[in-house]
């Protein structure tokens, strides 16, 4: 028959995929973790400013309603908040 697949190449498995999958996500848990303890570091003037709330809404709501593939570009958001409040920090 014409478009009749052989029994060889109708199922693949999917391991492989999955353990991409989870080694993306754990990585991309630690990264945010890493900024979280970051955020956490700083004085309590620093929690009084605007972007700090931000940055802390960042990595948690906004990060976890993303799907995987826009995590990273929200950790990244959160990356750059996070350094615009240490380099105010330094300066006052």
């Amino acid at each position: 028959m014409p478009h009749r697949r052989s029994p060889a190449t109708a199922v693949k498995p999917a391991a492989p995929a999955r353990a991409n999958f989870r080694r993306r996500y754990d990585e991309l848990e630690a990264r945010r973790a890493a900024l979280v303890a970051r955020l956490g570091a700083f004085g309590e003037a620093s929690r009084r400013h605007p972007g700090y709330r931000r940055a802390l809404r960042l990595l948690n709501g906004t990060f976890r309603k993303e799907k995987l593939a826009q995590r990273l570009a929200v950790l990244q958001a959160a990356a750059w908040l996070i350094d615009v409040l240490e380099k105010v920090n330094s300066i006052t």
